[in-house]
């Protein structure tokens, strides 16, 4: 009897022993499969699908080489938004970032059948440009366009090194010379310096009238070759018209623009680097940010700043001898839509087109007048904002600090590659990007409509109207036509003569239609075969 009842208590003794070595067991395998992950790549799958923040903060540092000591500060958010979370990217979404149709339009630059090499010159053209890097760019390639009518060989343009800015770049700094001359060698002979021989032979010094024609350039200028060898252009900004030239010289002014005129190999590298650290988090907006310094004192715009900053900046237009206009009145200015949004009419403008708080900005643009404390309201509905210094090291910065010409290069690479482009005034920026990005059919550009706007926001400040489905019907109904799309060059306004007729053009360098874009094809419709 007593044999009998320890049966059953070795039983239960031997079940205990295989569970406990079981449960070892299991135990074991599950640490040998954490700490030996399987290589083959559909075995991790249902894990990748769990982030911790130091996951996001690993996988963020891998985007930029590891001595990125600023690229650290980029919000966390932002890759887990656009990295993760699909839902997302739904219609309404992807419509925000749809670029508009291009209609059937593509560049066409190439010269017509009756255009000629270069004949022989008739003398130099020596070009001094004048104002920021955008009115350079312009200014050259109509230099480009004017030593071929006057039959110049044109010396390699010196850049302005007296304006605001005071940067000391040279041509070569900022532009691949060599790539300048030989993309425009069927065009225009073109010498980086003057013959040592003709350095201290006299020249004509004269500043050419603006918006000017063929007629021009073609008897009187090109009547000065009878008594000089080398003329200097004094300006080389808005001297040729925007319309009425031959097809073969607007499509000059495309080539010398959009194909010879590149960024120096540091600048187009760097820019290009900036551009996919950007892109490593989807599409965003290039924000041009004309809320600086030179730009307020210029404009006279004091809009939400307090009186000792529109005192400096009264102090700065009175002090800056070549800023003709002294006596400005700022709530007229802002009432005509000749000031820049404000940080904060930038946020309420954004929200009110659609854009979710997440939205990656990237800013294109100098130092912000008074800094933070004007980004604030901006930056509290989108706190994803981006600028070269913290997507690049101070060390990769080095070589552009203190050039404002070349750091305004790197905005300009990073604005015309963006999804969406917005400028905040229609400076020579916004021109110059917005007629190359409309050249390379790249991406829209919203130009905010902002003598309307200024209505509206007055409106939100009396508070006879709420942020909300009104406001924003109404603001997406006012940019309906104002996405960058291919459209025709406006003449000048009606009404207007003289200077203020060439003036109030459409500049043709932001917008190079008809001349150097062609609709190769009509535009099919099918709307009568898709139901």
């Amino acid at each position: 009897m007593q044999r009998r009842r320890w049966i059953p208590l070795l039983l239960l003794r031997k079940l205990l022993s295989v569970a406990i070595c079981l449960i070892a067991f299991m135990a074991l395998f599950s640490v040998h499969v954490h700490l030996f992950p399987s290589s083959k790549p559909n075995d991790h799958k249902f894990n990748d699908k769990i982030h911790t923040s130091h996951d996001l903060q690993s996988w963020m540092q891998e985007l930029a080489p590891p001595h990125l000591s600023n690229f650290s500060k980029v919000p966390l958010h932002i890759s887990k938004t656009r990295k993760l979370n699909g839902s997302r990217w739904n219609s309404d979404y992807k419509k925000l970032w749809k670029p508009p149709s291009n209609r059937g339009f593509l560049p066409c630059t190439k010269p017509t059948p009756n255009y000629t090499t270069p004949t022989e010159s008739q003398g130099y053209l020596l070009v001094h440009t004048n104002g920021g890097l955008n009115q350079m760019r312009a200014g050259i390639c109509d230099m480009v366009a004017v030593a071929r009518i006057i039959n110049a060989t044109l010396v390699i343009p010196e850049l302005d090194k007296r304006s605001f800015w005071h940067d000391t770049s040279n041509f070569s700094d900022v532009f691949d010379e060599e790539h300048f001359i030989n993309s425009l060698a069927n065009d225009v002979k073109i010498i980086k310096k003057l013959p040592k021989e003709l350095v201290n032979e006299t020249r004509m010094v004269k500043q050419f009238i603006s918006w000017s024609g063929m007629d021009y350039y073609e008897n009187e200028i090109a009547r000065l070759w009878e008594d000089f060898r080398i003329i200097r252009a004094s300006k080389s900004d808005s001297r040729l018209a925007n319309n009425n030239l031959p097809p073969d010289i607007q499509k000059l002014r495309c080539r010398a623009c959009y194909e010879a005129l590149r960024f120096s190999p540091h600048i187009e590298q760097m820019g290009k680097l900036l551009v996919e650290r950007m892109r490593s988090y989807g599409p965003y907006i290039a924000l041009h940010l004309r809320y600086e310094k030179d730009m307020l004192a210029f404009s006279g715009c004091t809009h939400d700043l307090s009186p000792d900053e529109a005192d400096e900046l009264r102090m700065i237009r009175e002090n800056t001898s070549h800023w003709k206009i002294k006596d400005i009145d700022p709530i007229d200015q802002r009432s005509k839509g000749y000031c820049p949004l404000t940080p904060k009419e930038v946020g309420i403008f954004l929200t009110a087109l659609g854009y979710p708080s997440n939205t990656l900005i990237y800013i294109a643009a100098g130092e912000i007048y008074g800094g933070e404390s004007h980004m604030t309201e901006l930056r509290s509905r989108y706190p994803s904002i981006m600028r070269k210094e913290k997507l690049a090291s101070i060390e990769e910065l080095e070589p552009f600090a203190n050039h404002a010409s070349q750091m305004a290069a790197l905005d300009y690479i990073v604005s015309i590659e963006s999804d969406v482009f917005i400028p905040t005034y229609s400076g020579n920026m916004a021109r110059a990007v917005e007629g190359h990005r409309r050249f390379l059919g790249r991406g829209r550009t919203i130009s905010p409509d902002r003598k309307a706007l200024v209505r509206l926001f007055d409106k939100l400040n009396q508070g006879t109207m709420s942020e909300g489905k009104k406001l924003s019907n109404r603001i997406i109904l006012l940019h309906k036509r104002r996405l960058g799309s291919p459209r025709k060059r406006k003449g000048p306004i009606s009404g207007t003569k003289g200077m203020d007729r060439f003036r109030s053009e459409e500049a043709f360098y932001a917008n190079p239609l008809p001349d150097c874009l062609c609709r190769t094809e009509p535009p099919v419709n099918i709307s009568h075969i898709v139901r």
